[in-house]
């Protein structure tokens, strides 16, 4: 598979943010293992320090309970300065994409994180599988179906446990949802509707507006918390999905898609909408049943959420990090043998899906298909 150097990435991030305040918002830890007696802890690399890992798993690395920041990957010098100064991290932990295969050797290392460009997923993935890593791949998992099948294939003749970076599904308001669906506490689902988007502002250079980087646009980056809103407001997968796609900013999203919305058709007559998109900020999801209703309003920030019902009830839940979450279920999953909320396979259907969207948008809007569990995902 190609690999595309990350080089020109990381000093277009420390240029524009400065180095010396990535290094302030950083947390210090007082010693390896968040100063706490490791015991049962797994060890998680970082591949990638951009932005993310930066202000989001990093902290959060040093609240989880089974898990902990042993080492990172980066390409640029002055990163390796912070991170290991403000993590206590040891040179033997500490990584570049050119030497990364030499963490086969690093037994403090468990679990691999990688936080890259899309177009590097499946390389850096398949990577660590083959060195004996547990493997966590944020979203979207891949470029395409193949890569996904690939990367599935890896992690499984290395047997190694696979992930991917769906924090939503570790935290208490989504799980509420996926408990009054289970539980059909307003009757059957009827309809589902999920937003979510952001405005890009004018960063045109940025590499999720580089097609060959990101593998799309929007539907990518935000729309997947939408097919996922989607699909855990009804508790089933779609069998069938049209779309459109809307550009009002031509001259900016010049390689990507802007704004796409999808209509879904679920099983038992249920329907759904999403919208995503790179020039609007919106952040729903709108579950109606037979007797009521319930939404999250925000619903896939990094919180804190909120929600309400149609009883009056309100959603409401202590706020935690859910990156802390999201690791910390992955390492117990490899620990104790608990559910992995997010296996490969779920980030596998989303990218059918959102093939089958982008080919509808192709097609005029055409009704696509979804013969999911044909393909064996249930």
């Amino acid at each position: 598979m190609k690999k595309i150097s990350r080089r020109k990435f990381n000093e277009s991030f420390l240029k524009g943010v400065g180095v010396a305040s990535v290094a302030a918002t950083i947390p210090t830890a007082c010693a390896a293992g968040n100063g706490l007696p490791v015991g049962e802890k797994l060890g998680v690399a970082l591949v990638g320090l951009g932005s993310y890992s930066t202000y989001q798993l990093g902290p959060a690395l040093l609240e989880t309970k089974h898990c902990y920041l042993a080492g990172i990957v980066t390409g640029t010098l002055e990163k390796e300065k912070i991170w290991s100064e403000k993590y206590n991290l040891p040179k033997e932990s500490i990584y570049n994409y050119e030497n990364f295969d030499e963490i086969i050797k690093n037994d403090t290392i468990d679990i691999v994180y990688v936080v890259l460009p899309n177009s590097m997923h499946a390389d850096f993935c398949i990577r660590a599988a083959r060195a004996g890593k547990h493997v966590i791949c944020e979203k979207p998992m891949a470029m395409n179906v193949e890569e996904c099948d690939v990367i599935i294939a890896a992690c499984k003749k290395a047997k190694v446990k696979l992930s991917v970076g769906y924090r939503l599904h570790s935290e208490p308001y989504t799980q509420e949802v996926q408990r009054m669906v289970r539980e059909k506490t307003f009757g059957a689902i009827r309809f589902v509707n999920a937003e979510a988007g952001y405005y890009s502002g004018s960063h045109p250079n940025q590499w999720r507006l580089d097609k060959t980087l990101s593998g799309g646009g929007a539907l990518v980056n935000m729309g997947v918390y939408s097919i996922q809103s989607a699909i855990y407001g009804t508790g089933t997968n779609p069998i069938s999905v049209s779309a459109q796609e809307f550009s009002t900013r031509p001259e900016y999203f010049k390689g990507t898609d802007e704004t796409i919305s999808a209509q879904f058709e679920f099983p038992n007559g249920v329907v759904g909408n999403i919208f995503t998109s790179h020039n609007v900020n919106t952040n729903r999801l709108y579950v109606s049943a037979e007797k009521g209703w319930f939404e999250l309003h925000p619903a896939n920030s990094y919180g804190p959420l909120s929600g309400r019902r149609s009883d009056g009830a309100e959603i409401k839940f202590p706020h935690e990090s859910q990156q802390k979450l999201q690791m910390d279920d992955f390492a117990l999953h490899i620990l104790k043998g608990t559910i992995n909320r997010v296996p490969g396979e779920m980030g596998k259907r989303d990218m059918i899906i959102v093939e089958a969207i982008y080919r509808s948008i192709r097609e005029g809007g055409k009704k696509i298909p979804l013969d999911l569990g044909r393909m064996g995902i249930v």
